[in-house]
């Protein structure tokens, strides 16, 4: 059975943040943090995990394995990107049927060409509605938990068709059963309020830094209608930051204990050693 957190937040109407998740040191930080929903990104897990783009390069059996590794790490409920559904519409039922069975809670499927590529960037082209509103239709039909394992319906029609493009999109996967709606890339505050108002579903909104989207504060995305947003390049470009200046200060002058760093033992703590510790003192060969 999927996690019920994420539905329970829906029904609650109370907005709600999910940080991305791009490898298992974010996921142990992010449970001390505390929160309860993460989000499995496809960009950042394939950038960690083999340095590549997310261009459909990294297959499904590679990606539902992350996302099983990310759910047995990671304290809080799963939210996870599955892409296309990884080809057709047999791809879809068994991505679906996939991620559910390694305990994500939501599988977010998007109408791009398979191989697709980061919302974000150039080049992207979709699918006819028609065949992205059969993917929809197989997904919700191909989960055992229709309450709590949530299908979120992204469009990336936004720069090829425009705003009004997309928005036919998002109301053809909402007639689909789509239980949360993701126009992806959309270029203002005023296009996402627009977007908000015209349906009753949640509504997702994206947070990329760097992307093509305004990010603003949590408390204006509430206030334009937002359901829920996910910000998948945070903690992958904060890391990247800290790594860049850590590396630089290494090389240039030598620093190897800079300031600011985080604590060892605590880490240790994070990772689990407390209980192979604790296995030594019970099972390691005590000298006579």
């Amino acid at each position: 059975m999927a996690n019920p957190v994420l539905r329970t937040k829906l029904d609650s109407g109370t907005f709600f943040v999910v940080p991305g998740i791009q490898d298992m040191i974010a996921a142990v930080v992010a449970n001390k943090v505390g929160f309860d929903l993460v989000y499995g990104t496809g960009y950042w897990l394939t950038a960690s995990a083999h340095g590549l783009p997310d261009a459909g390069i990294v297959t499904y059996t590679e990606m539902r394995e992350r996302m099983a590794t990310l759910v047995r790490t990671s304290n809080a409920a799963v939210i996870a990107d599955g892409d296309t559904g990884y080809g057709g519409l047999l791809n879809v039922h068994h991505t679906v049927r996939g991620y559910e069975a390694a305990g994500v809670t939501a599988i977010q499927i998007e109408d791009q060409e398979f191989p697709k590529k980061c919302g974000h960037t150039p080049f992207r082209r979709v699918i006819p509605v028609e065949e992205m509103v059969e993917k929809i239709k197989v997904a919700c039909a191909a989960r055992e938990d229709k309450r709590n394992f949530l299908v979120i319906a992204r469009t990336d029609a936004r720069q090829s068709e425009g705003f009004d493009g997309a928005m036919r999109r998002i109301e053809a996967y909402a007639r689909a059963g789509a239980d949360v709606l993701f126009p992806e890339a959309l270029e203002s505050e005023e296009e996402m309020a627009r977007a908000c108002a015209a349906f009753d579903l949640p509504m997702m909104a994206n947070m990329s830094n760097g992307g093509s989207s305004p990010v603003p504060v949590a408390d204006v995305l509430a206030q334009i209608g937002y359901a829920f947003a996910i910000y998948p390049s945070l903690t992958s470009l904060a890391a990247a930051a800290a790594m860049e200046k850590a590396l630089v200060d290494l090389k240039t002058k030598g620093i190897g204990q800079p300031e600011g760093l985080f604590s060892f033992s605590e880490f240790c703590s994070l990772i689990g050693f407390e209980d192979v510790w604790a296995f030594e003192r019970q099972w390691g060969k005590r000298a006579d």
